[in-house]
């Protein structure tokens, strides 16, 4: 766990779901946001089980979350646009899935996303991450090049471009 003034970064639990799903729910594409997924409730439970999922918190508020899957829960999902990622860039044996990462829209900017990252490679030292962002949303592209996170790839899905990175 992590504190910084009055942000909390630390690893999620059973008693954080309901507030990644509802911080998910408000920045799906439908609603103005950037994230074109949505996973329920069992999903993420499944996940956490499997690696460590970081929330933020402000006043005891979910205000960002980082999610993270194995290649073994992967591949027990139909998840298509995460197969056309691996088409792209398949990284190693051990590599896992970063993302999605979510902000709430009154922490954006404000270095979340880069607390919630150095937390996770804190739990998940010199273990490659791979990633997928839109070409088009310069915060989501801006935000991981200045983490340090390097493109390797590229890949079309549904009439959409992607990029592919790595760390």
């Amino acid at each position: 766990m992590f504190k910084a003034d009055n942000i909390i970064i630390k690893t999620a639990n059973s008693i954080d779901l309901e507030g990644i799903v509802k911080l998910q729910s408000e920045n799906q594409k439908s609603k103005g946001g950037t994230l074109s997924s949505e996973l329920n409730i069992n999903q993420i439970e499944e996940m956490m089980k499997d690696m460590p999922q970081i929330v933020a918190y402000i006043n005891q508020e979910i205000v960002g979350f980082l999610l993270t899957t194995s290649q073994a829960v992967h591949q027990k999902r139909n998840v298509p646009i995460v197969d056309e990622m691996f088409k792209s860039y398949q990284g190693n044996i051990d590599s896992y899935i970063y993302g999605p990462v979510c902000v709430s829209k009154t922490q954006r900017g404000k270095g979340v996303a880069q607390l919630m990252f150095k937390e996770l490679l804190l739990q998940e030292p010199n273990r490659e991450g791979i990633l997928f962002i839109e070409s088009n949303n310069e915060a989501s592209l801006k935000a991981h090049i200045k983490m340090g996170i390097k493109k390797v790839g590229n890949f079309n899905f549904k009439n959409k471009d992607f990029n592919v990175f790595t760390y």
